[in-house]
């Protein structure tokens, strides 16, 4: 499975149609004009494409400039995601994103870089703990006042009254819901105090609400999982030892 970041101007019809019908295959609610209304919010796609099933996943993007603490920032908003469950193994998804990201940030004019995720699924949120040393919210550290205003500011910005501060929780009017065979959490998963903690902030997830995370995605912020996902080769995350 292979990454292409393409800026979504240049998708062409065709890769639109795939993206809509492995979107639609996994999930209830997904309407075409929905999808294209969201899909026209982002700038980017990243897609995930294998030599013999063609397209098995991909990720919207929206990269767009903000303001933190004075200082000019980027952001990167995950917007529709999703990977054939046949691939759920493959660290495809995770390697790919972070290269993309960190391409899209290359080219900007700003030192910090905030990756703003909604998370409806114990999946994603994983990705969190597994790859990012801090991000929020997490089950063994209280996220500071200036981290949850920061949050709650990039999420009322980009969802407005969807979003409800409280709770931490975006929803939407017509959301999409992973089908019930895919949305089940297997028992023994309920068991990792991250998945657990996903759950409890996230009861709703299964109507599909979303958990809003937020992490600054850095070099020193980096796992060694999140640093084999930068350099296969190890070479980088052995230093970090």
């Amino acid at each position: 499975m292979k990454g292409r970041l393409v800026a979504r101007a240049r998708l062409a019809p065709m890769q639109v149609d795939a993206m809509f019908g492995l979107l639609a295959a996994h999930f209830v609610g997904v309407s075409r004009a929905q999808f294209e209304r969201d899909l026209g919010e982002k700038n980017w796609a990243l897609l995930l494409e294998d030599d013999e099933e063609g397209l098995v996943g991909f990720s919207t993007i929206l990269f767009y400039d903000s303001i933190h603490d004075g200082e000019p920032v980027s952001v990167v908003y995950s917007g529709d995601t999703i990977v054939a469950p046949s691939h759920w193994n493959s660290p495809g998804l995770s390697r790919s994103w972070i290269h993309a990201v960190m391409e899209l940030h290359a080219r900007a004019s700003t030192s910090k870089l905030w990756w703003l995720l909604l998370t409806a699924g114990f999946r994603t949120y994983r990705f969190l703990p597994l790859f990012w040393k801090s991000f929020h919210p997490r089950y063994d550290a209280e996220s500071s006042d200036a981290t949850r205003r920061w949050m709650d500011e990039l999420a009322r910005e980009r969802f407005g009254d969807r979003f409800d501060a409280a709770e931490g929780i975006v929803r939407f009017a017509n959301p999409y819901r992973l089908r019930p065979e895919l949305a089940e959490t297997p028992r023994g998963k309920r068991d990792d105090p991250h998945v657990a903690y996903f759950l409890s902030r996230n009861p709703g997830f299964v109507d599909g609400d979303e958990l809003v995370c937020l992490t600054e995605i850095a070099p020193d912020n980096l796992t060694r999982a999140g640093w084999r996902m930068v350099d296969p080769s190890g070479a980088r995350s052995r230093t970090l030892a």
